[in-house]
């Protein structure tokens, strides 16, 4: 009779363990992940949800109140009254802040505008004046001449009832300067836009409004080859912004309950308000 053969015995295995205790390890880091993002929540997010939700319990009624359609108005409350004009004229749209100032900049420059050492500018988001350095400076300083405070206190009275942001730019021409006030031309420019900055907020300018930018001799607008170049490109430029909130810092235009952000119409007098970086002022010329 043949013998059976003895079926080989089979290893055990004695590192089964492992996978309950991987599987363990998962399920233990995924419920502290879970616990993690409990804990941290969103402030704002959940003071807005808490509010809904009190608001709905406190006042049930609204929930029953139908939504109204049309015209529609509450009980008791009478209709609008729409004033008409007896001519029929039609109300008429705000004026442009910006077409104001340069108006009133041509009426009260006529003559430097003429010579040329005045020149406005304009696109749709800027207004841009232009001003000779001959007319604030003396040649390699920055401290204005006397000519210059009477100057400018008289664009100061103009852009002083707008709320509208005022970037001041310095602008010199490319013969070098090595003083121990003004090392380079990117010194000496920002400190001629630094001082008419001053100058405006001393004549009543609000200093939330402006900025100072110091371009050295790198932004000419004519070539520096003779001494009319160069007097043409050593300028101080005002640039006028229609964007009130060009200067706000980007954590006061957003309103983080709603997470919108807020919007401003520009150009109205001036008030209170912060003033507010929009596109690349172009340059073309008032008409």
């Amino acid at each position: 009779m043949p013998r059976r053969r003895r079926r080989p015995e089979e290893h055990e295995n004695h590192e089964r363990w492992l996978v309950s205790y991987a599987d363990f390890i998962t399920l233990l880091f995924a419920f502290f992940v879970v616990m993690y993002s409990i804990s941290s929540l969103n402030e704002s997010k959940y003071k807005v949800l808490s509010d809904s939700l009190s608001g709905i319990f406190s006042q049930p009624e609204r929930s029953l109140r139908p939504i109204p359609v049309g015209d529609q108005h509450p009980v008791g409350a009478a209709p609008p009254v729409v004033e008409s004009n007896n001519q029929g004229a039609s109300s008429q749209p705000a004026a442009d802040p910006l077409q104001q100032i340069a108006a009133s900049v041509r009426s009260s420059f006529g003559d430097l505008i003429a010579d040329g050492q005045l020149n406005l500018h304009a696109s749709e988001s800027w207004l841009e004046i232009e001003l000779s350095s001959n007319l604030l400076f003396a040649s390699g300083d920055a401290l204005p001449t006397n000519p210059a405070f009477g100057l400018i206190d008289k664009v100061a009275k103009i852009l002083a009832p707008y709320r509208n942001p005022i970037q001041v730019q310095g602008y010199t021409d490319d013969r070098p300067i090595s003083t121990a006030t003004y090392p380079t031309n990117w010194e000496l420019s920002a400190a001629r836009a630094a001082s008419i900055v001053r100058l405006l907020v001393s004549d009543g300018i609000a200093p939330q409004r402006l900025a100072v930018v110091g371009y050295g001799a790198y932004q000419p607008v004519t070539d520096n080859t003779n001494e009319t170049g160069r007097a043409r490109n050593r300028r101080v430029v005002l640039l006028i912004s229609r964007n009130l909130d060009l200067f706000r810092p980007q954590s006061t235009l957003q309103n983080p309950s709603t997470g919108t952000q807020s919007a401003t119409s520009p150009g109205e007098p001036a008030s209170k308000g912060a003033p507010v970086k929009s596109s690349s002022p172009a340059t073309a010329p008032v008409p």
